[in-house]
């Protein structure tokens, strides 16, 4: 073994774990809330706490940044920084619900996030809100960003941010898991959402136990769309190259069943086994101008490594098209008739 002879003394790794244990429990995050944070699986973060070194130095930093623990440029971890904010915020607001309340998610959860990268423009917060107004599409019934206009439910500018909490104990019509949406929106073109299963607020199954095979290709689908009309918005000159960072985290996963639920009807027809793992984490890199000329191509690598998680492999990527252009067209169907009926699109 060679002589240390330089001024940084040797990686204690078992000291650091440690001292990463310690500031979680100071920050009261459970394993399952530090995995989440740092994007990576509860395995991992399990893993970790026994001090294994066969984690991958990437995912071993995603662990460490959460508690503090890695020093780096702040541009580097912008994006990483604004979601751990933005996490925290949320389980800030929850933290005096009751355990089982809907705003908490208990049977598990599904977060988007997403950074736009290109020549921006500079933009005031209130100019903002009137952008992701603008940008917010209803392509799933419940739209993803929504931008309510409900005095009580309107978006507030928290520290340097826009936020939007859609709680339990507001007069509204639905208050399930899946109609108590957390988001979070920056100037420089950061969104975060985090919002519980549609499937768990049934009365014909348990909680729990079903995940619907349709319904995350609506949703990512609309949450893509809303990232390339925000990045039009958003960029400086006609014909600017922005660049769109996606991910999604899907948690609570573990023995639930892939059903076609939502509409066992659809050319899609896609059904599995029971989940054998609890998270998937789906990330994407792309440009902003091919989302909306070919969605179902961005999205179809989302959806196999997801229908994977369930055993389902040899996804055909047509049956990804026929679905998006199936949902798109009746979105199409649904504008017109409105238009002619001279009722507004967005009953907020």
């Amino acid at each position: 073994m060679s002589q240390n002879i330089g001024r940084i003394a040797p990686l204690n790794w078992r000291a650091l774990v440690d001292e990463a244990l310690r500031r979680r429990k100071a920050e009261k995050l459970t394993q399952r809330q530090h995995a989440a944070l740092a994007s990576v699986s509860v395995p991992t973060i399990v893993a970790f706490d026994r001090g294994e070194r066969t984690l991958s130095l990437a995912k071993a930093f995603d662990i460490l940044r959460v508690v503090g623990l890695v020093d780096e440029p702040a541009e580097d971890g912008a994006q990483e920084a604004f979601v751990q904010e933005a996490f925290a915020r949320w389980r800030e607001l929850t933290s005096k619900l009751p355990e089982d309340s809907p705003a908490r998610f208990p049977h598990g959860w599904y977060r988007i996030d997403y950074a736009l990268e290109g020549d921006l423009k500079q933009i005031e917060l209130h100019k903002l809100h009137d952008m992701l107004a603008e940008a917010e599409l209803r392509l799933t019934g419940w739209p993803t960003f929504w931008v309510p206009t409900r005095q009580d439910l309107i978006p507030q500018e928290v520290d340097g941010v826009i936020e939007c909490w859609l709680s339990p104990s507001t007069d509204r019509a639905h208050f399930d898991a899946a109609h108590c949406d957390f988001w979070r929106a920056a100037p420089t073109g950061r969104m975060f959402l985090i919002r519980g299963y549609q499937e768990d607020s049934q009365e014909t199954f348990p909680p729990a136990t079903i995940f619907d095979s349709g319904l995350p290709i609506w949703r990512l689908g609309e949450a893509l769309l809303h990232a390339a009309r925000l990045s039009e918005l958003l960029k400086k000159e006609e014909g600017s190259a922005i660049t769109v960072r996606f991910r999604t985290l899907y948690s609570g996963l573990l023995g639930r069943i892939l059903k076609a639920w939502a509409n066992p009807l659809a050319d899609l027809l896609v059904e599995g086994a029971a989940a054998r793992g609890d998270e998937a984490m789906l990330e994407t890199t792309v440009p902003a101008s091919t989302i909306e000329k070919d969605l179902a191509s961005v999205l179809f690598p989302l959806m196999t490594s997801l229908y994977e998680r369930f055993g389902v492999t040899g996804l055909a990527p047509d049956r990804v098209r026929a679905e998006v252009e199936r949902r798109q067209n009746r979105v199409r169907a649904e504008v017109e008739r409105l238009q002619k009926s001279g009722i507004p699109r967005h009953d907020r």
